[in-house]
């Protein structure tokens, strides 16, 4: 990932599962796809919405980042591959898997569901700006879920946002010296 008119950004996903066994099979269906996990956030419990009950009355949600750069323009192809592996986990689906990325400004997620803060993309996918890096800080908006805009996965953002600016600037001292 060496273009400049192609937005390099760090892979991240939340999945919300009932227990550590989903979380697993969750990994290793993502890996071969997207490659090898960088960083795994710690693990929550999950309250801010029943809106899931359907996959299990007591939920945990966990960050994954992913190795390297991605290209941003990925995000609905990242969604449809989420999508598939809900299916696959049977019963409805035993996990919820949300993918986005992180660049030096924001934390951008997918989603199916059209809203008025979201931006439609293609094949059904809509993005949504849910948090902004500012002033040394991750600030939400009046829209974004709660959790996100409680700052209980700002450590995972941070981190994650430090990797992506390493990347980036690895990646320019390669095009120069290439």
């Amino acid at each position: 990932m060496k273009s400049p008119d192609k937005p390099a950004v760090k892979l991240v996903t939340g999945v919300l599962h009932p227990d550590s066994d989903w979380l697993d099979w969750t990994v290793k269906r993502l890996t071969p796809i997207w490659g090898p996990i960088e960083t795994q956030s710690e693990t929550c419990f999950f309250s801010h919405t029943d809106y899931y009950r359907d996959i299990s009355p007591s939920l945990y949600r966990t960050f994954l980042s992913f190795r390297g750069l991605a290209f941003a323009g990925d995000l609905a192809g990242w969604k449809h591959v989420s999508c598939s592996i809900e299916e696959e986990s049977g019963r409805g689906r035993r996990v919820n898997i949300d993918p986005g990325y992180i660049d030096g400004a924001r934390l951008v997620l997918a989603s199916t569901k059209d809203h008025a803060h979201r931006i439609y993309i293609k094949e059904g996918v809509f993005a949504e700006v849910t948090l902004r890096f500012r002033f040394g800080a991750w600030e939400p908006f009046d829209y974004t879920f709660p959790d996100f805009a409680d700052g209980g996965y700002n450590d995972f953002l941070c981190t994650v946002r430090t990797q992506w600016l390493q990347d980036i600037r690895q990646m320019k001292e390669a095009d120069i010296l290439d």
